[in-house]
């Protein structure tokens, strides 16, 4: 039985230690884009297209290749944005939480692409 219980107490040490250990920044970022992707997908699809080379549903609302492409966006750019235009519920029935802005933001900034060109 002793030994059932040091290796009892080694791996709860082991998933004790796996859990504590800290998040590097790399994987908080991708946590965000993975987030923020999943958002767009439930949230966003209907009117934008949310991924690369695609149109959007609605000719109205541009595809996030073309927001992350424009003249001076950067993520800070696209946060405020997100937090002021999509706040006017009574313009397009949507609101997105404060929370959900980042991981939106992050992953629309994934979508920049050098030398892109927009569809005509």
């Amino acid at each position: 039985m002793l030994r059932f219980e040091m290796i009892a107490i080694a791996a709860l040490a082991a998933g004790t230690a796996a859990v504590s250990q800290p998040v590097t920044v790399q994987e908080r970022r991708q946590a965000e884009v993975d987030r923020g992707f999943a958002l767009a997908n439930v949230r966003c699809a209907a009117c934008h297209a949310v991924t690369a080379n695609a149109a959007s549903p609605n000719p109205e609302s541009p595809s996030f290749e073309d927001i992350a492409n424009r003249k001076g966006l950067s993520s800070a750019t696209l946060r405020q944005y997100l937090r002021d235009a999509h706040n006017y519920p009574d313009a397009m029935q949507f609101r997105i939480d404060r929370s959900q802005v980042r991981d939106l933001s992050a992953y629309i900034v994934t979508l920049k692409r050098s030398g892109y060109k927009p569809a005509i």
